[in-house]
């Protein structure tokens, strides 16, 4: 796994191919973000009931909520599918790189970051002056 500030290694396809769905607009919540990637996956064969599915599922909501909570909103989102690869890519309000942290009773949490790299064959993370875009790539089969 290679994460990385100014790395952009990692472009979601641009082309619409293998169930590529274009954006939108952000999305306003991670049940939102999580609907656009079903539709991803199901476009390019992939069944929801599938662990491949779930992961991908996984990354997007942790993503999306971390941007949400932490990094000011999502200001851009992209999820595609090429050479049987899911490309997800989100970016937030803040400059600030993800960190791991151990949670406490006081401020739960802390596992997000950890399940994304470890579910996630790729991650990687690119400041710019608008703030920041973590794009990660999950293998589908």
């Amino acid at each position: 796994m290679n994460t990385s500030r100014d790395s952009d290694d990692v472009a979601v396809p641009r082309q619409r191919g293998e169930g590529e769905l274009l954006p939108t607009g952000p999305p306003g919540s991670a049940a939102d973000a999580r609907a656009r990637v079903c539709e991803v996956l199901l476009l390019a064969g992939v069944s929801l009931d599938s662990v491949t599915a779930a992961d991908a599922l996984l990354v997007t909501s942790e993503l999306v909520s971390n941007a949400i909570r932490h990094g000011g909103g999502v200001t851009a989102f992209r999820a595609g599918v090429a050479d049987g690869l899911l490309y997800l890519s989100i970016g937030d309000a803040s400059p600030l790189l993800p960190a791991p942290r151990t949670g406490t009773v006081e401020r739960p949490g802390g596992y997000g970051w950890p399940l994304v790299q470890r579910l996630a064959e790729r991650v990687d993370c690119r400041t710019h002056p608008e703030g920041k875009t973590i794009s990660t790539v999950l293998r589908l089969a």
